[in-house]
């Protein structure tokens, strides 16, 4: 089945909260129908109140409208009365009171007293009037007052108004961008708690965080900025356009072709910027990794001075991500920005030729309010244009990021169950198990054994016999390629891994201690384990002879990875969370390998209490400390070659001999 879309899957994550969003577009779209206002206000204000004062004055007999010489005077447009008529005429910044009524688009000639010489369709005009002082044209500007304040304070009022909306809608959309990326972050990380063992062997560490943190961050800024610019400048261009159509419909049809080739423009980046951008997001992946390995193993690379190694390759890593991040820039540099600057130019000239030929045509009047309209509305256009331009590089790197983020997303996770189950009475089948890691490079042969209930069972082999893999097949880290596990005569396959694991319980060589409390390590803040339980285990252990010397005891907070422990006091808490848990069957996979031996001693001695009625599985390189083992295990190369107990085996006088004579004599000469 074909996978949606990365854009598909970001629109699907908006869709969890698209009531939030579309409560947001909504205050958007009112708050762009009160800013676009602007210019129809001001073409009313233009073309009635400051141009059309220069108009054809009617006689009237009422006291309304402008007072001359005694006398009042209605504009025609303000009146249906008819009578007597003198016209205001403008020539630049000088008026003229003209007897009769006179073409407003007439072109001033020339004065001479009381004659005034027009030009109007190749024909001239000579009229009576006179020539008004400022004083005298205020008094047709008197009753204009009043309409052009009520216009700007409603102007005024209406911008106040769709500045709440505005508010309303940047906060509702960041808060439902914020409450997305929310949900994404918290997908990922639960969806990788999910995936099998395997995945985190194959893929480093540092990259795994980069696309949880790096790359979600990156989907956030496409939700939190590009999300609200596309928005915003998608509804502001299409209330734009529609006032565009209103006031004039030619020009509507004209700024028409900027879609086509912002669509065509946003094509041609998603297929070179977004090569760009994939290439910085995975880079940028990648360095985060080669960090994380450097400072996970940063002993090692200064005790094997590889510190010009390690930083040949981060610089390499570095270098890359430089690059391509400077071909991006430059991209942008050279085509974004100009883009909107360049048609912005051709669209001004476009404007000055259609309406130059409007003019030289005489087919239409335009007013000056009009012009100035669809100036504010042309110029008004690009800003979202350029707004959405400069989104762009983020709109790829966020969907690079979307990429790569559900690439995880879609990597195959283990089926979760943590239904309870019956405690295992500890009876562990191994029938016939093959395991391969790789294809048929198989790691495992043929493997067969019984432990039966309470018993102690341990492996031993050289390094890369099959030991810890035995361990991870029986914690179901990994299935048998072939063959099946038993517990209990149950196949290990017909529960969840969870309800597998719930009755075993393992400690490691290497442990993992959290940051926390001493306590909370212990119960792992599972309320099935008692602060007394956690208690009782410590003590078990003798962990509670250093822990009764710390300032806050069994509550001392605990630093990241327990380092401020020793490696001794580590396996001892890590021992401990183990027998909380109170397991059926106990795993030790070369737990007593990095413990001094007073340490060890006192594990021996808990071991003695804690193994009863319990299955305890070993893996040791000391045979010293599995002498007391119900059954030993020997294997090489993937096979059990041996098995009894440590007497019987010595008397065979064959491997595990011959690794206890090795490892005697190696003590023997150390003691010397």
């Amino acid at each position: 089945m074909k996978k949606p879309t990365t854009e598909k899957r970001l629109f699907q994550y908006a869709l969890h909260f698209k009531k939030t969003i579309l409560i947001g577009l909504v205050c958007l779209m009112v708050a762009v129908g009160l800013e676009l206002t602007g210019p129809f206000i001001a073409k009313r204000l233009i073309d009635q109140h400051i141009i059309g004062v220069a108009n054809q004055y009617v006689l009237v007999e009422s006291d309304e409208g402008v007072e001359w010489e005694g006398q009042h005077y209605q504009r025609v447009d303000r009146t249906d009365q008819e009578g007597p008529m003198v016209t205001l005429f403008q020539d630049g910044l000088r008026y003229y009171l003209l007897d009769g009524q006179v073409p407003l688009d007439a072109a001033f000639v020339e004065a001479d007293g009381s004659q005034v010489i027009l030009r109007h369709q190749e024909g001239t005009i000579e009229i009576t009037g006179q020539q008004l002082s400022t004083a005298q044209v205020f008094n047709f500007f008197q009753n204009e007052i009043m309409p052009i304040v009520g216009l700007l304070a409603l102007y005024i009022g209406l911008i106040l108004i769709a500045s709440v909306f505005v508010y309303y809608k940047t906060y509702l959309l960041q808060f439902a961008s914020n409450r997305i990326i929310q949900k994404m972050r918290k997908d990922v990380f639960h969806h990788i708690q999910r995936l099998p063992i395997k995945y985190f062997v194959d893929q480093p560490a540092g990259r795994i965080l980069a696309r949880v943190t790096n790359d979600t961050e990156a989907i956030r800024e496409l939700y939190v900025k590009v999300l609200e610019v596309f928005a915003s400048g998608s509804i502001y261009m299409f209330g734009i356009f529609i006032a565009l159509f209103i006031l004039d419909v030619k020009v509507g049809l004209i700024a028409l072709v900027l879609i086509p080739l912002l669509i065509i423009w946003m094509r041609v980046y998603k297929k070179i910027g977004g090569h760009y951008n994939r290439v910085i997001r995975e880079t940028n992946s990648n360095i985060n990794a080669n960090i994380n390995e450097s400072i996970q193993g940063m002993p090692m690379i200064q005790a094997y001075d590889q510190t010009e190694r390690m930083l040949g390759e981060f610089e390499q890593l570095n270098e890359k991500q430089r690059t391509y991040q400077t071909k991006m820039n430059t991209f942008n540099a050279m085509t974004s920005f100009n883009l909107v600057d360049l048609l912005r130019n051709i669209g001004f000239v476009v404007f000055i030729l259609y309406f130059g030929n409007v003019a030289l045509d005489g087919t239409a009047l335009v007013s000056a309010g009009l012009l100035y309209a669809l100036v504010d509305l042309i110029n008004r256009v690009f800003e979202p244009m350029n707004q959405m331009v400069s989104q762009l590089e983020q709109l790829e790197q966020a969907r690079a990021s979307g990429g790569r983020v559900f690439h995880l997303l879609d990597e195959e996770p283990e089926d979760m169950n943590n239904e309870a189950i019956h405690r295992y009475q500890g009876k562990v089948v191994f029938d016939h198990v093959s395991f391969a890691y790789e294809k048929e490079d198989y790691v495992l042969k043929d493997v067969n054994f019984t432990i039966e209930p309470g018993q102690t069972a341990a492996f031993v082999g050289h390094t890369g016999s099959g030991k810890s893999t035995i361990m991870n097949l029986l914690f179901r880290f990994y299935d048998p390629t072939k063959g099946q596990i038993l517990i209990d005569g149950e196949n290990t396959r017909n529960y969840a891994k969870q309800q597998i694991r719930q009755h075993i319980g393992i400690v490691l060589q290497d442990p993992f201690i959290f940051t926390g409390t001493v306590i909370s390590n212990i119960t792992m803040n599972d309320p099935g384990v008692s602060r007394e339980a956690a208690i009782s285990a410590l003590k078990a252990v003798g962990a509670d002879k250093f822990i009764e010397k710390l300032p806050k005891k069994y509550d001392q907070p605990v630093k990241e990875k327990g380092n401020e422990f020793s490696t001794g006091q580590r396996q001892l808490l890590s021992f401990a969370r183990a027998l909380a848990f109170n397991p059926a069957i106990l795993i030790l996979d070369e737990a007593t390998a990095n413990i001094d031996t007073e340490t060890e001693g006192m594990i021996q001695e808990a071991l003695k209490v804690l193994k009863q009625g319990r299955t305890t599985l070993v893996i040791a390189h000391r045979l010293s400390t599995i002498q007391q083992a119900d059954q030993i295990f020997v294997l090489h190369h993937g096979e059990i070659i041996e098995k009894g107990n440590h007497h019987s085996l010595l008397a065979e006088e064959g491997e595990y001999f011959r690794m206890y004579q090795m490892q005697l004599g190696k003590s023997k000469q150390n003691i010397s």
